[in-house]
């Protein structure tokens, strides 16, 4: 088998897989409602300001203590906090801050556990033993135990600290996935033959297999970034996430606790927003696993 087809080979079945992908899913109707409802959530936190002045309120630090916990009504659709903010505009900037965390999170764990995972799966022997023991270290430590201890020691609680203690306690699930899918793919035919045809081990990774084994990995990091969200509001919650002048859904919600029976106004709807985006995400994966798996082909 030559070279070009070797890679013809691994081509078309990558445009098969992708091409089964997308029929399983156009006819999936929870698939377009969290499409749609994710679309909408990247516009506000690309855009929160132009959004939030169609309501009336550009500035979620445009604070009136004479206005403190007002409920919903003309010019504050959403009402005021404790210290007379727009809940709105507060709502609508936490977007960016909470997506900005779930994906970051998201991307910095899978970039650790390609990494790992990969060279684990296509080395095997020593390398693979040694970042399984890693793994089951930080395995060891409970998730939001773990993040815990450690934003409790660091000096800057910003967002992308929080993102990188979350990622740092969230790769070994990732890499273990991708050892697994790697360790598969490189004993099929066509990556056998490409390394018959000398190709260097870094250009057969780096074409045949990494390509062929992420599918179902990342079908699963769609619903992590969800999940780090969730994560991200119930530590600052707990007041070891995030911290003023920082705007997020964790702070509105870690902020009002104390007033939910005198303005539930202010706790509802952070919840509103926290709660269908972490749904939409979790469904968006939930289809794309179930697209990935013959079996939910139905």
């Amino acid at each position: 088998m030559t070279e070009p087809a070797t890679v013809a080979v691994a081509d078309s079945f990558g445009r098969a897989t992708t091409r089964g992908l997308w029929a399983a899913l156009r006819s999936r109707p929870q698939f377009w409602v969290s499409v749609v409802l994710l679309v909408l959530l990247a516009v506000v936190a690309a855009l929160p300001g132009p959004v939030a002045m169609l309501f009336g309120e550009s500035d979620p630090r445009a604070c009136d203590l004479l206005a403190s916990n007002q409920p919903p009504g003309a010019g504050h659709p959403f009402g005021t906090d404790v210290q007379g903010c727009d809940v709105l505009a507060n709502v609508l900037f936490g977007t960016r801050t909470s997506l900005f965390i779930g994906l970051a999170t998201t991307a910095m764990s899978l970039a650790i556990a390609i990494t790992l995972g990969t060279l684990a799966g296509y080395l095997g022997g020593w390398v693979d033993a040694l970042i399984a023991r890693g793994a089951d270290v930080v395995l060891g430590f409970p998730f939001l135990l773990g993040a815990i201890i450690v934003l409790n020691t660091a000096p800057d609680r910003s967002p992308l600290v929080l993102s990188a203690v979350l990622a740092f306690f969230s790769w070994p699930t990732f890499a273990r996935l991708i050892r697994s899918s790697v360790k598969e793919v490189r004993e099929r035919e066509f990556v056998q033959a490409s390394h018959a045809l000398g190709l260097s081990p870094s250009r057969v990774v780096l074409t045949h297999i990494l390509p062929n084994s992420l599918a179902s990995t990342l079908a699963i990091a769609a619903t992590m970034v969800g999940g780090v969200i969730g994560a991200e509001a119930t530590l600052t919650f707990l007041g070891v996430g995030l911290v003023p002048p920082s705007i997020s859904w964790g702070v509105q919600l870690s902020t009002a606790q104390s007033y939910f029976q005198l303005a539930p106004h202010t706790v509802l709807f952070p919840s509103i927003f926290l709660t269908v985006t972490v749904i939409s995400l979790i469904m968006l994966g939930d289809n794309l696993r179930d697209a990935l798996d013959p079996r939910g082909r139905t």
